[in-house]
């Protein structure tokens, strides 16, 4: 069964590559808010995909919905990511 921390993550790399190339330079952005709807299971060595599209932008704040299907295109979780857009130096030099 796929876990539902994976789910997150699956989450998570779908909203970078939604936004990938996008962002200023020196720019990324962080995850501050994860809502998951884990609907139903997948088959042991099944096939995944998330789709991660940005519906909204507000400043900083980027929102976006997400669906993990599985290899027969059946909704395995929906989520609403919420991230961030900081200044990537400025971040790590906390």
């Amino acid at each position: 069964m796929l876990a539902t921390p994976r789910i997150v993550a699956l989450c998570e790399e779908a909203t970078v590559a939604a936004i990938a190339g996008q962002l200023a330079d020196g720019s990324t952005s962080v995850g501050t808010r994860v809502e998951i709807d884990h609907m139903n299971p997948s088959m042991v060595g099944d096939t995944v995909v998330a789709h991660a599209t940005l519906v909204d932008v507000d400043a900083r704040r980027l929102q976006f919905t997400v669906t993990i299907a599985d290899s027969t295109r059946r909704a395995v979780a929906v989520a609403r990511v919420w991230r961030v857009v900081i200044e990537r130096d400025r971040f790590l030099d906390r």
